[in-house]
């Protein structure tokens, strides 16, 4: 809680302040009816110490217990309750301290004003915690949903995040083993990549934004092994503006959309292939354009979006919210990829 607001603490400070206040006024009209200041002061502090008792009796149950609405009139007639147990208390114990007959008098006469302003006092104070308690739990529950919110938002973002090692992984290991029998080399070369490649992976399973340069780096970590698996017929273009190196995106946000364009670019042809990859800074978004040819007697672009598109798409609502910030078109045998990071 900022120091800024309403403590528990500060709310204790200012009731005392109040009863201190409470006692001096009280103490002075007594002193204003003809009594020596001594008989005002006992009067007014003794009352005021029983009504401090009664106001904490009703704030501490207020803090463990809130009425429903239908029962707040048990909380008045709690509080009419405490302001005659006031009353009653201060009627038999300040004629122990013998102040004359004149006191006793005007003592019995106010016990009706007494009665009232006790009840006032005590039901202020009611109103008051009730409120305040109120919005604390309110805020701590607030507090406590959106700590759930965010677990079950990291978790998903957890399992997303998962799911491209497996997806990945069993291609690269089914590449490794054909190229076991006739290209042991190749296959040699790719397990190191590979193994480069997780290690990358390991190493951003913390991070949530990570810099385009930084992603680019482990995104060509993928490519030079999808080039072992599809040698010549991969090429690949990547072009980016000076200013957007260093712009933020979620880690490991590119290579499933790369992927997808891999699988819908060559998997259904035998001629090389060009994936382009571009990135720029516009209005405060840092904007990256993906694109694959594509045949379309053989690939189905618009309804093969899988788990690599709309994976990446829930990746995107869940860190940022939005669910404009991806983008997929299909024209003249291309088909473009393209997100919007806001760069906050």
């Amino acid at each position: 809680m900022a120091s800024s607001q309403l403590s528990p603490s500060k709310l204790f400070g200012a009731f005392a302040i109040c009863g201190v206040v409470w006692a001096a006024l009280q103490a002075y009209i007594i002193n204003s009816f003809g009594f020596v200041w001594v008989t005002a002061l006992t009067d007014s502090i003794l009352s005021a110490l029983l009504l401090s008792v009664a106001c904490w009796l009703i704030n501490n149950n207020l803090r463990y217990y809130q009425p429903d609405k239908g029962s707040y009139i048990y909380l008045i007639i709690w509080c009419a309750a405490l302001a005659g147990g006031c009353t009653a208390a201060a009627r038999w114990l300040l004629p122990l301290f013998d102040f004359g007959q004149v006191y006793l008098n005007f003592l019995q006469q106010s016990l009706t004003i007494r009665l009232f302003t006790d009840f006032l006092a005590i039901g202020w104070m009611a109103m008051i915690s009730a409120l305040f308690y109120s919005q604390l739990d309110h805020k701590k529950t607030e507090q406590r949903k959106t700590e759930a919110e965010k677990l079950a938002r990291d978790a998903e973002l957890y399992n997303l995040r998962q799911q491209l090692q497996p997806h990945f992984l069993f291609n690269s290991l089914n590449s490794i083993n054909a190229l076991i029998g006739f290209k042991p080399d190749q296959a040699r070369k790719m397990i190191h990549q590979l193994s480069d490649f997780l290690r990358g992976t390991l190493k951003k399973d913390d991070q949530l934004l990570v810099s385009l340069s930084d992603e680019l780096q482990h995104l060509n970590l993928y490519l030079e092994i999808e080039k072992v698996r599809f040698g010549h017929r991969l090429q690949t273009e990547i072009s980016c503006d000076g200013n957007c190196g260093e712009a933020l995106l979620p880690s490991m946000l590119l290579q499933p959309l790369v992927e997808n364009a891999i699988k819908f670019g060559l998997y259904d042809t035998t001629e090389a292939v060009t994936v382009s990859i571009r990135g720029e800074i516009e209005d405060q978004y840092l904007i990256i354009m993906i694109q694959n040819p594509y045949d379309p007697k053989t690939s189905r672009p618009r309804k093969g979006t899988g788990f690599g598109l709309s994976g990446v798409q829930r990746r995107l609502y869940l860190i940022f919210a939005r669910n404009d910030l991806m983008e997929t078109h299909a024209n003249d045998n291309i088909f473009t990829t393209i997100i919007k990071i806001p760069q906050l």
